[in-house]
């Protein structure tokens, strides 16, 4: 997913290998600061341009219809760049064909579903609750997996999901309590837990039609959603709530939404670079850490008062979803080990 060079995996494990260890380490700790930096500054100024009693915008659906614009834009930016400096910036060419649109198309609806739920949900709950109130995509990832795919899971990456729905509970009790609790929110983050599933489904599906590209998905993707989202804005009637808005020819206020698709643009990039470092076990460790960063900071920021109940849930959906990805991981390296029936057959032959 990088944009600049292309290179060979072999010539870079090579390369890697060569490097000096602190070199090593402080690309490393770069690349993971600049994903901390980049998805806990887009989640703060989402939560400001939806929720902002100074801005006092109440468009979701116009919000997320800009940032899929910006994201196109970008992307056909960049795809023009790389076409007059081949060699400088590596990115893939991009054509609209209605034919592969028509073909991501069911995707595109689910990743509308996916963008237009966390963005709500995040407008009516605060950043605190953001990451218990989507929490239960590992659930739903299990759940889907069963249901469409019929695979299996183990009894421990069961436990594992049993601790994150124990926790998802406790925090909206908690919530509730305190009398913070937005069901409106709380729903909308348990569908977008769920699109979060679906997404990661479908793309398997469509990568094919995008020759494998990432790029080139995220091109076509947004490129739906802008068309798709235009009678959406008209049935809600945010267009009316738009031209009313009294911020509408504020640089400021452009700037700041422009920003935001930056952001949205920019998290694909470094969530690719990030595993390219590291792997993708270490990237879901480090998106754990980040979410128990970003609610701490979210308390400090809103200055919250939490009870220790609220922060045991916390605790039990990070902790449910670290632990879920090591028993994935060391699922799946227990399989690698594993010789096959042919293997098994050769040896005992003295092959």
């Amino acid at each position: 997913m990088a944009l600049m060079g292309a290179s060979d995996p072999s010539g870079e494990a090579e390369a890697s290998e060569e490097k000096p260890f602190l070199l090593r380490a402080l690309q490393i700790a770069l690349v993971v600061s600049l994903y901390w930096v980049t998805s806990i500054s887009m989640v703060f100024l989402n939560k400001y341009l939806l929720d902002s009693p100074s801005l006092r915008l109440d468009t979701p659906i116009f919000v997320t219809f800009y940032q899929c614009l910006v994201t196109t834009l970008l992307c056909k930016g960049l795809s023009a760049l790389a076409a007059f400096c081949p060699g400088i910036v590596n990115f893939p060419s991009l054509r609209l064909d209605l034919r592969v649109a028509h073909s991501v198309l069911p995707l595109s609806v689910v990743f509308i579903g996916m963008i237009t739920f966390n963005n709500l949900c995040l407008k009516y709950v605060g950043v605190a609750f953001y990451n218990v109130g989507r929490s239960l995509t590992t659930v739903f990832n299990v759940l889907l997996s069963y249901l469409l795919l019929k695979q299996t899971t183990s009894f421990y990456a069961l436990l594992t999901c049993s601790v994150i729905i124990g926790g998802f509970w406790l925090g909206v009790d908690q919530e509730g309590a305190e009398g913070t609790l937005s069901w409106m929110g709380t729903l909308f983050g348990v569908l977008a837990s769920l699109c979060v599933s679906l997404n990661a489904i479908y793309t398997k599906k469509v990568l094919p039609a995008v020759d494998g590209s990432i790029w080139r998905l995220t091109f076509y993707n947004n490129a739906n959603a802008c068309v798709l989202f235009l009678p959406l804005l008209l049935l809600v009637g945010e267009l009316q709530a738009l031209r009313d808005f009294p911020q509408l020819a504020s640089t400021h206020f452009w700037g700041v939404m422009t920003l935001g698709g930056l952001f949205g643009f920019a998290i694909g990039y470094v969530t690719g670079l990030q595993i390219k470092f590291t792997s993708p076990l270490t990237h879901n460790v480090s998106g754990t850490a980040k979410a128990c960063a970003q609610t701490v900071l979210a308390v400090l920021c809103y200055e919250e008062t939490k009870s220790f109940l609220w922060w045991t849930s916390n605790m039990m959906v990070l902790g449910g979803s670290s632990a879920y990805t090591w028993v994935r991981g060391w699922e799946m390296k227990k399989i690698q080990e594993e010789p096959s029936p042919k293997e098994d057959e050769k040896s005992s032959m003295g092959v």
